[in-house]
């Protein structure tokens, strides 16, 4: 397995470029803070943003804990990659990382001035000391439970391709992490409605969703709302199958926990043509 390293210091705009140097090397999985990211997906490991402190985050990042190490290592052994890309802040890191991990040598390196301009890199880091903002190289809603802090910004990634045009060429996730004195990120009221609404009316036996109302609280979310059902169904199970449905999907989604999900059945109607729902 050829192993590269990606090296830079923290907040110079690792992540953000992470997938764009892999991919020019033809690499398919990444290792960073923690994680093991093949494409969009988290394929193993914990990320190193969900901790606490910084030197929790530093502890995690280099697979100090046997348990998160042998983890990764498994499923190194499972997919067997041709290359691996380990993100670090020094040359000695990602050593480490390697070693830890017990892959072969790293065989050639990459630094964020190969990669990033100046000006980019002064950028990146005035985003992380003033904002307190960090990039995983995944989608955010790859990221699921792995992320402590509150919540995420999705940020699309262009190339461009001529002028006037742009390719996508890949989604990561922007996130404020639990360690940053800066506070939390919330997701707006109207994203939750979205994702409840269309799993909501995506079951059967439900015609639309009539009102809505969440509530953000410092650990979890509250949130009440009204429903059209089709005439023939039994309301009890129904509403009880929904209300699985929505929290299991909301907490896979966004990382949100829900503690209280109250859902009441307002009225009746005897097909199931779909209406606009309403907030």
């Amino acid at each position: 397995m050829k192993v590269v390293g990606f090296i830079g210091p923290s907040g110079t705009g690792k992540s953000h470029r992470a997938v764009w140097v892999a991919r020019e090397r033809g690499i398919d999985y990444i290792i960073d803070d923690g994680l093991l990211i093949k494409g969009n997906q988290i394929i193993a490991g914990t990320s190193a943003k969900k901790e606490k402190t910084k030197i929790g985050s530093i502890k995690c990042a280099l697979f100090t804990n046997t348990d998160h190490a042998n983890d990764v290592k498994k499923a190194i052994r499972d997919n067997n990659p041709e290359a691996v890309l380990i993100l670090g802040t020094s040359d000695g890191m990602v050593e480490a990382i390697a070693k830890r991990l017990e892959f072969p040598e790293v065989s050639e390196k990459v630094y964020i001035n190969d990669v990033a301009t100046e000006f980019e890199i002064k950028q990146a880091l005035s985003t992380r000391m003033e904002q307190g903002k960090h990039v995983i190289p995944v989608p955010t809603f790859e990221i699921k439970k792995d992320f402590s802090g509150y919540f995420l910004d999705p940020l699309q990634i262009f190339r461009r391709k001529g002028k006037g045009s742009f390719q996508l060429i890949g989604e990561k996730s922007v996130v404020r992490p639990t360690f940053s004195y800066l506070g939390n990120y919330t997701i707006s009221d109207y994203t939750i409605y979205q994702i409840v609404e269309h799993v909501a009316t995506n079951i059967e036996g439900v015609n639309k969703v009539s009102r809505f109302r969440a509530e953000n609280h410092a650990e979890s979310i509250y949130i009440e709302m009204d429903l059209v059902l089709v005439y023939g169904y039994r309301i009890r199970p129904l509403l009880r199958g929904v209300q699985r449905k929505v929290i299991d999907e909301v907490e896979r989604l966004t990382a949100l926990n829900i503690k209280r999900l109250n859902i009441t059945a307002k009225s009746l109607v005897l097909d199931n043509q779909k209406t606009p729902s309403v907030i």
